[in-house]
């Protein structure tokens, strides 16, 4: 199981808490020193069954310095990809990626269903 998150955010601490309590085994990945490729991106949306949007940190600062709220509706799919994959932190976190399943954000209750 992959573990994609940042260090500081309180959310990605609550979840890795909750993957140990699990006794769940995880590689580790920070990020922003290591962000998720176009090819991951592009594999991990279409394995989560998720809307794209769901992909952005949409509290993120970056995010809104971007203006990405009014213009995410006008890009296209391969563009949100493209652009996902130039900043770690434009992207959603934690996200747990097994073979089965990709989970983007903490949320206990999905994750004990899906884990």
């Amino acid at each position: 199981m992959l573990y994609v998150n940042y260090p500081k955010c309180t959310t990605c601490i609550k979840a890795r808490k909750y993957l140990e309590q699990q006794g769940l085994s995880f590689t580790d990945r920070n990020i922003k020193e290591e962000k998720p490729s176009y090819d991951e991106l592009k594999a991990w949306h279409k394995k989560s069954g998720l809307p794209l949007r769901r992909f952005f940190n949409t509290s993120g600062m970056l995010y809104r310095s971007m203006g990405l709220k009014d213009k995410l509706d006008s890009m296209t799919e391969e563009e949100q990809l493209r652009l996902l994959a130039t900043d770690g932190m434009l992207v959603k976190r934690p996200i747990v990626v097994t073979d089965d399943v990709v989970l983007v954000g903490f949320k206990q209750s999905e994750w004990e269903e899906k884990l």
